[in-house]
């Protein structure tokens, strides 16, 4: 096995035995609700059923992302151990976190000067962020170099696609990301906005689609559009959810029946309390490998 550590942040949206199994170090984020302050541990201490109906009660949420000491704090330990690092970050599109990582590594730096620490910006979030993850572990477990993994990391990172969609626009309007008129009259009308992450890891608003059955269709048409292969495609598809896991279900069944040479089942997860704390319940996310995205 490869002699470094592969780690990441919480915002991939894994689970904890997912982590585990694959030996992914992660280090937390944290939120907000209502004023306390929680780590965003994968649900550990608030289950993500009880986060969304909290959120879907009116409750407050605010979240912060790791600052440089708690950078370095984490990945000392790895390094006393004589251990590099390949650490990913959530796209620096959505977050500043890393710029944070990066100042931990350059302050390590001086006191490791025979250690390694590679940081790359994922440009990525949720679980596809994690299925970038996965495919690094898989790299690694092969046998890849930490010099190789890093490079593998930077040129195909961008093959990653990321598609949202939202059947409850109440937490986008609370947080600007569209105007109180847009979202009352998207209410009124069912409008589900279709959303992707563009090269430059935002999430950027792409269609607006009429009703929850058009907008699944809408989004697999997508993966068919851009995954590698078309309706060949061969590798892992992971879907996340915000407290709507029968939307996910819905989306999951679609695309297994519709590509056929899957690397396994569709897995679903659920979108973590520090993404979950900008779009609220009601959000489907699909990732899949495909063809570079560009603005």
């Amino acid at each position: 096995m490869a002699d470094y550590i592969l780690s990441c942040c919480s915002t991939a949206d894994l689970t904890q035995r997912h982590f585990n199994e694959r030996n992914i170090c992660y280090i937390c984020f944290h939120y907000e609700l209502d004023g306390k302050q929680y780590p965003d541990d994968l649900g550990k201490s608030m289950p993500f059923d009880q986060f969304y109906k909290a959120m879907a009660a009116g409750a407050e949420t605010k979240t912060s992302q790791v600052n440089v000491e708690e950078f370095v704090q984490y990945f000392t330990p790895f390094l006393e151990q004589g251990k590099d690092i390949l650490h990913v970050c959530l796209s620096s599109g959505i977050s500043g976190v890393f710029n944070s990582a990066n100042a931990a590594r350059a302050e390590l730096a001086e006191k490791y000067p025979e250690r390694t620490i590679y940081i790359v910006d994922s440009l990525g979030a949720s679980s596809g962020y994690g299925l970038l993850m996965d495919k690094l572990a898989d790299l690694r477990d092969s046998g890849m170099a930490l010099d190789e993994l890093y490079k593998w990391a930077e040129e195909h990172k961008l093959r990653l696609h990321h598609w949202f969609f939202s059947t409850d626009l109440t937490f986008y309007v609370k947080g600007g990301r569209i105007t109180k008129a847009a979202g009352w009259f998207g209410t009124v009308l069912s409008i589900c906005p279709l959303l992707n992450m563009d090269a430059q890891g935002r999430l950027i608003p792409r269609s607006k689609v009429r009703g929850k059955k058009q907008v699944i269709r809408e989004i697999v048409k997508r993966m068919e559009q851009h995954a590698e292969g078309g309706l060949e495609y061969s590798g892992k598809c992971y879907i996340s959810n915000s407290d709507c896991y029968e939307d996910a279900r819905a989306v999951a069944d679609l695309i297994e029946a519709r590509f056929p040479r899957l690397n396994g089942p569709v897995e679903i997860n659920s979108v973590g309390t520090t993404i979950g704390s900008h779009t609220g319940p009601g959000t489907v996310a699909l990732f899949f490998w495909g063809d570079e995205r560009t603005e």
